[in-house]
């Protein structure tokens, strides 16, 4: 059975009909505009109230465009279209008529996996081969227990490599990856292996080079703010959040993808228009499908987290009401971060007092700063998370930026000892939190991951280059010049080579890849079913880099967690974790229930065990 979707857009070239197409773009700015037809001719747009140009045309599926503007402020401005659905080459070139109804579906009921079994695999589309190297992944990833792939940003960005933060044409996959219909088939490949497809949404700005928009519909921009990365985005304008509305509602319904992750929302200037995003894809979408939203959020903004819509009209729970299904937990990840390497300049400086403690909060309530005065920024920051699901939390040791914004692109598998970093891999791959991982972790990869641009524009490029190294300078550890100059160049071509990962020797990247499966195995069979009602029961620290934490699961089960992430043992504070009655192992690092049993908790170890549900207190 075959099936065909697409997503009618209102503005853009929208197939109308066979051979007929309507181009319809809004600027503001422009006094004329026209639609130029790569070896045809140039064909005036009718002008229409609010700023928009319209015309309805002639036109083969794969013919190459172009908009034509007349601007006061800078004359006659030539652009891609800003809703182009695929680009003959790079943001430079001109916008492509796509027939959204070409790619047939194999796998056209897929509906989705439920959120708690997610485990998010994050991968960079370049440095995986793009689209079809990414489909011949699938089957080991399937295999070793993923089951979410997300796409760092596929939306055309300028040039060929780039993390995809610096789109421009956000409708457009970017060529250098593949076309829409093969985008298409990996989403499709991947539903048929029963894995998901999460994509990487940026929202909050533009990439420096390619972006004309600025030429033609300046009201697109505030002129009032900006933000880290450029011009702040007016979502205040109903063209401009219909227009970002309408891109979410595009890659959920043409290209299938069953979640989208938003990048960075805190720095989206209307903040009235995320929940209004999100109620109007759960509108959209309906309940046949499992499609779950997932935020970065570094307000810790817990009020917009809880389940999403339930499916088939049944009640997911009383967080039903709440549109986002989860938020990356920056928190997890920095606490673990200074237990793994002792490091604690930059943001890590918020989270190097007492960490296990910290540890021990985000297991059981979620954010470590729930208002707390951060000592980073000497602001307060976060708000109470304690009545969330633990899946309303993603939880990871390693992604792009916690590797990429480091000066030299370094893993933690050259940054902390191994035996820590594998119970660290087990807490977060055995904990009720939603685990993700990044490309490369699951064989203990030891490449880096550098921070990589191919921008054409050698003064801009000079710019990048630049601006990374000032970033760093007002480290200690850069107080040498000489250092700095070593940082590796972004818009070098060996920079985004360096940061393809590849298996390490037998065994270590062989056994690594048995250890991520056995825990993935005992996530699928013991955890994941169980966690559509979670409650804590509490976690404590029990050492200096120790932590002890229980959960109550749907089933009335006990999951049990004990982790050390010291080198040295422990036999203090252990009176209270003698094995239950009736408990049993899922998971032991190596002799630590034996130990325990003799008053003693190894160093970088960790149990875990499973209490049946007649010893379990309940929840109050």
């Amino acid at each position: 059975m075959t099936a065909y979707f697409s997503h009618d857009l209102p503005f853009g070239a929208q197939l109308i009909a066979p051979g007929r197409v309507r181009f319809r773009v809004w600027a503001p700015g422009a006094t004329a505009a026209a639609v130029d037809l790569v070896g045809r001719d140039r064909f005036p747009m009718r002008p229409q109230a609010g700023g928009w140009f319209e015309v309805e045309l002639d036109c083969e599926v794969g013919a190459q465009y172009r908009y034509a503007f007349q601007t006061a402020a800078e004359g006659e401005v030539v652009a891609p279209d800003p809703a182009s659905r695929g680009q003959a080459g790079d943001v430079f070139d001109p916008s492509m008529v796509v027939d959204a109804q070409a790619y047939a579906w194999r796998h056209p009921n897929w509906r989705g996996r439920p959120w708690q079994e997610t485990v998010l695999y994050e991968l960079h589309p370049g440095a995986m081969g793009g689209f079809a190297g990414i489909i011949q992944r699938l089957p080991e990833l399937a295999e070793l227990g993923i089951t979410a792939i997300e796409l760092m940003p596929v939306a055309e960005f300028p040039g060929a490599h780039n993390w995809g933060y610096d789109g421009v044409l956000p409708f457009a996959p970017d060529a250098s990856y593949g076309t829409p219909d093969q985008l298409k088939a990996l989403v499709d490949t991947a539903h048929g292996l029963g894995m998901m497809v999460f994509l990487d949404v940026v929202y909050n700005h533009f990439g420096p080079d390619g972006n004309y928009l600025h030429s033609y519909a300046p009201d697109f921009f505030r002129h009032d703010s900006q933000t880290l990365w450029g011009a702040t985005i007016d979502f205040r304008r109903p063209e401009v959040a219909e227009f970002f509305s309408q891109n979410a509602l595009y890659w959920l319904q043409e290209y299938r993808v069953d979640g989208l992750r938003l990048d960075a929302v805190h720095a989206i200037s209307e903040p009235s228009w995320l929940p209004a995003l999100g109620q109007r894809i759960r509108a959209e979408i309906g309940t046949q499908r499992h499609v779950h939203l997932v935020l970065e959020h570094d307000g810790n903004a817990a009020h917009l987290l809880g389940y999403g819509a339930a499916i088939d009209g049944a009640v997911a729970d009383s967080h039903t009401s709440h549109v986002f299904d989860a938020q990356w937990n920056d928190d997890a990840h920095h606490v673990l971060h200074v237990l793994l390497t002792g490091e604690d300049s930059g943001y890590y400086t918020a989270y190097a007092d007492a960490p296990a403690e910290k540890l021990a909060r985000c297991l059981q309530e979620g954010f470590v700063y729930q208002g707390e005065v951060s000592p980073y920024s000497g602001e307060a920051r976060g708000e109470p998370s304690a009545g969330l699901p633990s899946t309303a939390f993603v939880n990871f040791l390693q992604n792009h930026d916690q590797i990429g914004n480091r000066a030299f692109g370094e893993r933690l598998t050259v940054l902390a000892h191994p035996l820590a970093l594998h119970a660290a891999q087990a807490l977060i791959l055995l904990a009720p939190q939603i685990p993700m991982l990044f490309m490369g972790e699951e064989f203990c990869a030891v490449q880096p991951f550098l921070y990589f641009t191919s921008h054409r524009d050698e003064e801009l490029a000079q710019a990048v280059r630049q601006g990374r190294r000032r970033e760093f300078a007002r480290f200690p550890q850069f107080a040498d010049p000489a250092l700095l100059e070593q940082i590796p160049d972004p818009n070098s071509f060996a920079t985004f080579v360096s940061s393809i990962p590849e298996p390490g020797p037998a065994p270590g990247s062989a056994a690594c890849l048995r250890r991520v499966a056995e825990l993935l195995h005992l996530r699928k069979r013991h955890i994941a079913p169980f966690l559509h009602e979670v409650h804590a029961l509490g976690a404590r620290a029990i050492g200096p880099k120790a932590v002890h934490a229980r959960w109550r699961l749907a089933d009335g089960s006990g999951l049990n967690l004990t982790v050390n992430l010291a080198e040295e043992g422990l036999r203090e504070s252990l009176e209270q974790l003698v094995r239950p009655a009736g408990a049993d192992v899922l998971f032991d690092s190596g002799g630590a229930l034996e130990a325990l049993a003799g008053g003693h908790f190894p160093g970088h170890a960790i149990l875990v065990l499973r209490e049946p549900a007649a010893t379990m207190e309940r929840p109050t």
